[in-house]
């Protein structure tokens, strides 16, 4: 199993395993963030397929602790988790990795403070598979100074 992340300003997903996404590849945004995509790209070997998973990806600050925003339901970590099964199209050869991608996207709005922030994804019971994408939260232009 190997998993790979991506920012992107927008992304979907098709039914067809592709993903359509735009502004793919960003590291640096500004505060309060503008929605945004998480794309994840789930490299299954063979012998994983046709089994349920558990995909878990969320937003740590620059220390690896979960980061809290609020939301309708009070305020929690920023995260989400998903069950998936990837199967054996007909006619595939025996051995083949089958790659199964999704996008998330975000609304905008998020207040993060400036500095270095990172999204980890990971599958359960495969910890050689988890991964992180990190990005940099700066202060918007002519925002205004902070007061103390």
């Amino acid at each position: 199993m190997k998993v790979s992340l991506f920012l992107a300003d927008y992304a979907q997903t098709d039914d067809k395993g592709k993903v359509n996404a735009i502004g793919l590849g960003w590291t640096t945004i500004g505060t309060p963030l503008p929605p945004f995509a998480v794309v994840i790209i789930l490299d299954i070997d063979w012998s994983e397929t046709n089994q349920l998973h558990r995909l878990t990806c969320e937003l740590l600050d620059d220390d690896g602790q979960p980061v809290d925003v609020r939301g309708p339901v009070g305020t929690q970590p920023l995260r989400f988790e998903m069950q998936l099964e990837a199967g054996r199209p007909p006619g595939t050869i025996h051995g083949t990795s089958i790659r199964q991608p999704l996008s998330v996207n975000v609304g905008g709005g998020m207040p993060l403070a400036p500095g270095r922030y990172q999204w980890r994804g990971a599958v359960a019971g495969f910890d050689e598979a988890t991964t992180t994408e990190s990005f940099l939260v700066v202060a918007a232009p002519n925002a205004p100074a902070a007061q103390t």
